[in-house]
């Protein structure tokens, strides 16, 4: 037992270990402190002359919540955004899936204790019985999120799954930044747990139609299957290029496990080209660009990212790649891919320059993937985007939608409409969606969050600066330390960073709590307001 042998309370219970952590004194209102009881790493908080104890680590990757941004009674993890409550340990925002453990803290004499269990307890059961079901199209977060909220909040009737893929729902986000993992290290959740929580996760299965009057969808393989409750979370596939030569072997998308492993695989050693100055692009140039023999990437603006993170970010990030010896065709454009025995040889791009190449990866965009919705009459955008409100709902009865395959009002910015292909926002759409399948009346009030690898240095990214004017800086781009705040009609609506830490988990908790952040605070030399 650390950071203290004193004696514990009375009246342990015998599953119990206590633990003396500090002295009640040690910690003032809104701080946080890393204990250890029983060799457990524990979070101890005081807020309102209240301690509170919850796991250290934070259920997604496991980064450290001591680092985070604590605001009120949770906690923002600092690295990809999750939010956790201090006093239960439920998880309120997302990536991640699990909550945190929660642990007994009592204070006496002056001394803070707290108590530890022996033994875990599972909270959710299987569940028998089939009366009513819930048929989930997608195998993302959305959907594998809005099933685990089902079944946490009771829901005893039959959940079905379906997705294209080959696998149970993986952590995608790692594709692009991690293409040699194996699918074992990917899988978000073991094969065993949907066994266990009665959830039927049918694979390599595709819906081809909807009929709502009737409550059925038709998959691919010609089978009809009732529902009484319909999900539509799925997602958007990848862009693929249409110029001559695109149907050459060795022309490759990256949308599934395979297609990472196939990408690895083949550029190993071997000449690569990256289309699309995008963040899957940039993702996979920085993975490959000391595994290939060459790296080159084709972009059609001045600098990547330019349009969402502003010239300065983008023109630091080509720098970083291009000192990894990756070689940018800016301005520029694939005109014709030209190859030899039916395999890719060389690019031809806007410029009239030639490069040589084994392998061409495209990230030029997505396309929502609501083509099966054609005779349904759910209502879709301008960009296929199914159009749902912020309860999830479609326009049909008892037909929701959720993740980056939606266009949804924004409460941020005052419920405009948007379509962010965010991991975060995916896995909020599930929950939100399952407890308003079960009657909960539940909005959704999610900040976007953001994060970009490249190099091993990360980017992240809060709000929506969608038609930003202006942005201030903070610290250097060019030191690659810094905080920028994209400024419109006076008011921030989104930040990014890079080795600022946890200012962009801060922010995200004050524009979650509906704060405005002005300019004149944001050119403020004086940012201890962020410290709120």
């Amino acid at each position: 037992m650390s950071q203290g042998q004193g004696q514990a309370p009375t009246g342990q219970d015998q599953d119990q270990v206590t633990g003396m952590v500090c002295l009640e004194s040690e910690l003032q209102d809104g701080q946080m402190k890393e204990v250890e009881v029983d060799e457990q790493k524990i979070l101890l908080v005081r807020t309102q002359g209240l301690y509170s104890a919850v796991g250290s680590k934070c259920s997604h990757y496991g980064a450290p919540l001591i680092k985070g941004a604590l605001v009120r009674d949770r906690v923002r993890c600092p690295f990809h955004g999750a939010c956790f409550n201090i006093k239960t340990g439920d998880i309120e925002e997302y990536p991640g899936l699990d909550c945190l453990p929660s642990y007994k803290v009592k204070v006496e004499d002056g001394k803070v204790y707290v108590s530890v269990n022996k033994k875990v307890i599972h909270l959710v059961c299987r569940v028998s019985g089939v009366r009513h079901t819930i048929l989930l199209i997608g195998g993302g977060p959305a959907s594998l999120l809005c099933a685990e909220t089902l079944r946490q909040n009771r829901y005893e009737g039959r959940i079905v799954m379906v997705t294209r893929d080959t696998l149970p729902p993986i952590d995608k986000p790692k594709l692009s930044k991690a293409m040699h993992l194996e699918s074992a290290s990917l899988l978000l959740r073991p094969t065993d747990f949907f066994q266990q929580y009665d959830i039927e996760l049918w694979t390599q299965k595709e819906a081809v139609s909807v009929n709502p009057v009737e409550k059925t969808v038709k998959l691919n393989d010609g089978s009809l299957h009732y529902y009484d409750q319909l999900l539509i979370s799925t997602g958007c596939r990848a862009r693929p290029l249409s110029c001559p030569g695109s149907e050459l072997e060795g022309v490759r998308i990256l949308q599934s496990y395979e297609d990472a492993k196939e990408i690895h695989l083949s550029c190993v050693g071997k000449k690569a080209v990256v289309v699309g100055a995008s963040f899957i692009g940039m993702e996979v140039a920085s993975y490959l660009a000391d595994k290939a023999a060459s790296v080159a990437m084709v972009g059609n603006g001045s600098y990547p990212f330019e349009r969402s993170l502003g010239p300065e970010i983008g023109k630091m990030t080509m720098q970083m790649l291009e000192e990894s010896k990756v070689k940018f065709y800016m301005n520029d454009g694939v005109v014709e891919i030209r190859g030899e025995n039916g395999k890719v040889k060389e690019v031809v791009l806007k410029s009239g320059a030639v490069v040589e190449t084994d392998v061409v990866i495209a990230g030029i965009g997505v396309i929502p993937n609501s083509d099966f919705l054609k005779e349904s009459q759910v209502e879709v955008d301008s960009r296929k985007a199914v159009i749902i409100d912020k309860f999830m709902r479609t326009n049909i009865p008892n037909v929701f939608g959720a993740g980056d395959v939606t266009s949804f009002p924004l409460t941020i910015r005052k419920d405009q409409r948007v379509n962010i292909g965010h991991w975060q926002l995916a896995s909020a759409h599930g929950r939100v969606a399952a407890l308003n399948m079960l009657q909960k009346q539940i909005k959704i009030d999610s900040v976007p969050f953001f994060w970009t690898v490249l190099l091993g240095k990360s980017v992240r990214y809060t709000g929506y600066g969608e038609g930003y004017t202006e942005i201030i800086f903070k610290g250097k781009v060019e030191e690659r330390k810094f905080l920028a705040f994209y400024i419109k009609d006076d008011q921030v609506v989104a930040a990014a960073s890079l080795m600022f830490d946890p200012a962009v988990a801060r922010l995200a908790e004050m524009m979650s709590n509906g704060l405005v952040i002005t300019k004149a605070q944001a050119q403020s030399d004086d940012l201890s307001w962020l410290q709120m």
